[in-house]
């Protein structure tokens, strides 16, 4: 591309790019020259705007960390109707057939990557930080309408969750468990408190 052309919404062309490479071809194959090759722009277009490929990443990871927070203000939302069950598979199957298991790719082949985002938003691994919030304010809403037992820790079944479905989808090529798969995790989750 042309210097001197102005770029318009520059950062969201090259995080859109580098969400492609991720879901595409891995982590490994995320590098800036991919990046902006992928986006259409020259190299320097990155480094423009971005102190270096880790900061450009960072920001990234940062960016789509905001989507899953969206994605659980939607979930929070929806507490009181349909089944907490059928609430959650429809949650968790979507976060997890987005970008969230290529970052974890992402963050675990790049330690100055984890460094960095460690600095800006403390200690957890983003994405998965974020999804047990989201499942365990969830939880804990539908606990107060009564649709989850008072006694049950929200806080302990929410990273439980997680954890099991994060499990069904990683290492999987192609389509990813059914939703009846992630349903008895769900179920199974939530077994001791009832739905």
């Amino acid at each position: 591309m042309p210097t001197g052309i102005a770029i318009r919404d520059v950062r969201d062309q090259l995080f859109d790019a580098a969400e492609r490479i991720l879901l595409r071809d891995g982590a490994n194959a995320l590098t800036s020259r991919a990046v902006t090759t992928e986006a259409g722009v020259a190299k320097g277009v990155l480094h423009r705007h971005f102190e270096d490929f880790d900061a450009f990443l960072a920001e990234f990871v940062l960016d789509r960390v905001g989507r899953v927070e969206a994605r659980g203000v939607a979930l929070l939302g929806s507490a009181g109707t349909g089944t907490v069950v059928d609430n959650l598979v429809e949650a968790l199957t979507e976060l997890f057939e987005s970008i969230a298991l290529r970052i974890m790719g992402l963050l675990i082949s790049r330690d100055a990557l984890r460094a960095r985002l460690r600095e800006i938003r403390g200690p957890g691994v983003p994405v998965m930080k974020e999804a047990a919030r989201m499942v365990a304010d969830y939880l804990a809403a539908e606990r107060e309408l009564g649709r989850v037992p008072a006694g049950a820790d929200v806080e302990v079944v929410a990273p439980m969750l997680i954890g099991a479905v994060h499990l069904l989808f990683a290492d999987v090529e192609g389509a990813g468990p059914g939703a009846s798969e992630v349903r008895r995790v769900a179920a199974a989750a939530l077994a001791e408190y009832g739905d």
